[in-house]
């Protein structure tokens, strides 16, 4: 590989003084949020997944299903994708292609914010999803019901990885 290519491609973007952990926890949500996200294109696509027409039904499918559940999809991997801006350069510089903020400094609480509540929000929704889906009587075959799962428990892993990720940015940032 000559020195040009080197030089253009780091081999860790990470940003100086972020600790591995943070950096595999960045990583680890966004992977948590995939397998549910996949599931859900699977449904789109016809994949037949164990489920019963009126689980079809319920997904609004077919029908806006169609529609809904891929871009449900693309926002949550979308918003997952953000907690890599955490121990990335991009989370404390606006990149080149943003108008106006370019270049400058990204302020800590605008990270800090609204990663916090994402937070929150997916610790409760991961929780209350699989609550829901371990109490609830899904028309879903055996190794449907398997996979319903596998795709979505690894959700409940991701508000605690973005809470650590954003403390741990938080505390970075406004260190003296």
């Amino acid at each position: 590989m000559s020195t040009l290519t080197q030089a253009a491609v780091p081999l860790d973007p990470t940003v100086p003084g972020v600790p591995a952990w943070a950096r595999r926890a960045a990583t680890a949500a966004v992977w948590a949020s995939l397998p549910s996200g996949l599931w859900r294109l699977a449904v789109v696509l016809g994949v037949p997944l164990g489920l019963g027409r009126s689980e079809y039904d319920a997904m609004l499918v077919p029908g806006w299903g169609l529609l809904i559940l891929p871009l449900l999809s693309l926002a949550q991997e979308g918003l997952a994708w953000l907690t890599l801006g955490l121990v990335r350069p991009w989370g404390e510089l606006w990149p080149r292609w943003v108008p106006f903020l370019r270049g400058r400094r990204v302020p800590v609480l605008a990270a800090v914010v609204p990663a916090a509540f994402g937070a929150l929000a997916c610790t409760v929704y991961g929780v209350l999803l699989v609550w829901t889906m371990l109490h609830s009587e899904m028309d879903v075959a055996p190794w449907g019901q398997w996979l319903v799962n596998a795709s979505y428990v690894p959700l409940l892993a991701w508000g605690p990885l973005l809470g650590a990720v954003t403390v741990h940015y938080y505390r970075r940032r406004t260190r003296a």
